[in-house]
């Protein structure tokens, strides 16, 4: 069954693209737009012959959740003593079939080739698609969880967090063979309750960096 998707504002143009919404696109049109200096504040993504390039501006609770969410994965990481690689805001490419720039993702698990260190989008067909995807989201919730979701069920991603930051809610999704279920419970990062991202996201609110990873730490050990 064909899924909902929102329906195109615009074809781009070489000229002007309507920016925070998907529009019908070729790759090589996602592929220029982005190399375009005009848009080279804006994050993209392409998916089934329909691209989006988001400038809205992001906020404060944007920065601060996108912060607070890589340090819990971070020191979990540390604590359990996974092997792991964060990448913020990078772009990863399938040529030709899709894109994606994240506010964090991660690869993680001892197997995962490691990425130059350059300023090219991270090629999927060489190095695959990040273990677990996050999205921050604000005035893009309702597009994060729904075709973003698809996009990186295509892409292969394994598990994918979207972060309401009104809220301070962690949803995870697991993704497997392009479907994906929510999940209570990380599976890329064993025994990782969403219950603890959620604590440490309110936490946020009112506590220091410093504060806030000593009770981290605590509750890890």
């Amino acid at each position: 069954m064909k899924r909902d998707r929102e329906q195109p504002a615009m074809t781009p143009s070489t000229s002007q693209i309507q920016t925070d919404t998907w529009v019908k696109a070729t790759w090589e049109e996602f592929a220029t737009a982005m190399d375009d200096p005009q848009y080279e504040e804006g994050r993209g993504y392409f998916d089934q012959g329909y691209m989006r390039i988001e400038i809205a501006p992001l906020g404060r609770g944007h920065a601060r959740q996108n912060s607070v969410v890589s340090k819990v994965i971070s020191i979990f990481g540390m604590v359990r003593d996974l092997r792991l690689v964060e990448f913020t805001n990078c772009s990863f490419y399938k040529a030709g079939e899709r894109g994606c720039q994240p506010d964090t993702a991660f690869y993680i698990g001892p197997d995962f080739q490691l990425p130059p260190q350059d300023n090219e989008p991270v090629d999927v067909n060489v190095f695959g698609p990040p273990t677990l995807a996050i999205e921050i989201s604000g005035s893009t919730f309702k597009d994060d969880l729904g075709a973003k979701r698809l996009l990186y069920e295509r892409l292969g991603v394994a598990e994918y967090w979207v972060v309401n930051v009104a809220e301070q809610d962690a949803i995870a999704f697991a993704m497997a063979d392009q479907h994906s279920g929510e999940i209570q419970t990380s599976e890329v990062l064993p025994e990782l309750e969403m219950a603890l991202v959620e604590e440490a996201l309110r936490r946020s609110q009112t506590e220091d960096d410093s504060t806030l990873m000593r009770w981290l730490m605590e509750r890890l050990r």
